[in-house]
């Protein structure tokens, strides 16, 4: 079920519906103002607009996200090119 979610970031206010734990937004807020709070992160720029900061924040979490995804589709296909090799090795042995 959906609820209102309040959260503040750099004096800011923000509001959106969601239907993750409140467990899950605490931890996605959390990431949030670490990545923003890191010392190469924007908020390390304090001429940068808040609204800016947040964008730079996002796109930051995305890349990182992006480069998992990609180790984690390698990780996968070395799993099953490595069990692949297993079966074939089996099954050659078997004959």
């Amino acid at each position: 079920m959906e609820r209102l979610v309040h959260f503040t970031l750099f004096g800011q206010e923000f509001s959106f519906y969601t239907d993750a734990s409140e467990e899950d937004v605490e931890q996605i807020l959390d990431v949030l103002r670490r990545e923003l709070d890191a010392d190469d992160g924007p908020a390390a720029r304090t001429s940068v607009p808040s609204s800016k900061m947040l964008v730079l924040g996002c796109l930051r979490i995305a890349a990182r996200y992006v480069q998992l995804a990609s180790e984690y589709d390698s990780f996968r296909r070395k799993q099953d090119d490595s069990i692949d090799h297993l079966i074939n090795k089996v099954s050659s042995g078997i004959d």
